[in-house]
């Protein structure tokens, strides 16, 4: 199961190299079928990968100046408190049969979500110069904020959406924001929400320590590989791939 796992990360990091896209929307479905882990400790061990694998992409971005630090504030004032609530209320109310649906649900709306913004990525910065006329600078951060706390809620129950949905929703209400700006800053608000998401969690006991640390050995490679591969294969055949594998496991999950 160790050399399965290693292999599984490897899979998810090449993947994650090769796309940009986070390895959530990969590797909770993957944690599902292949390891057949509840719900909730799959959801729980892949916050912890995403955490832990997008912590030294944030750390270059600051480096090199690419973090908006005033938005990742400001999604960060909705995305914890929403975070932490929601893993309160599965404390207070228990882990039942009701969470292990909701929280499978979810990550199906999750992935199906996440398809829609990889497919249509070209449309949303179109869509939101469109909107500039009604997100003015005095709505903006509330509606930041509020984009925060939806963020908060959706990975605290799916552990998707910080990635692909988190950048799609920071470019809607800063379209000319520059790419590598927009990349940086949706990857440097993703680490700390993915690592409090990942500590309620683990609170709750929805980690698998010793398959976590296996799939963390097989990303390194695999996401290194994915960034070579990235290079020579078209962006549109990359795109499709992904939306039909996200499609595929999102309709599975949810059925």
């Amino acid at each position: 199961m160790d050399l399965i796992a290693i292999l599984s990360g490897f899979g998810v990091g090449a993947i994650v190299g090769l796309t940009g896209v986070g390895g959530g929307s990969l590797m909770t479905p993957l944690l599902l079928t292949v390891f057949r882990l509840n719900p909730a400790v799959a959801i729980g061990t892949d916050l912890w990968f995403a955490a832990i694998t997008k912590t030294s992409g944030a750390v270059a971005h600051h480096r090199h100046g690419h973090v908006d630090n005033r938005i990742v504030g400001m999604l960060l004032a909705g995305s914890i408190p929403a975070s932490i609530a929601t893993i309160a209320l599965m404390h207070s109310t228990g882990i039942t049969k009701g969470w292990a649906s909701a929280l499978t649900f979810s990550l199906g709306i999750a992935l199906l979500l996440t398809a829609v913004t990889v497919a249509y990525k070209q449309v949303w910065q179109a869509l939101g110069l469109r909107l500039e006329g009604w997100v003015t600078e005095s709505r903006r951060p509330a509606l930041t904020v509020l984009a925060g706390l939806v963020l908060g809620v959706l990975v605290s129950l799916s552990s998707i959406g910080a990635g692909a949905i988190g950048a799609t929703l920071i470019l809607l209400l800063n379209p000319r924001l520059e790419a590598r700006r927009l990349v940086g800053t949706d990857i440097a608000h993703a680490v700390p929400l993915t690592l409090v998401a990942g500590i309620g969690h683990a609170t709750l006991g929805h980690v698998d320590w010793s398959l976590l640390s296996a799939l963390l050995v097989g990303s390194i490679p695999g996401i290194w590989l994915g960034a070579q591969l990235t290079r020579q294969l078209p962006d549109r055949l990359i795109r499709a791939l992904l939306c039909a594998s996200l499609v595929t496991a999102g309709l599975k999950v949810i059925t």
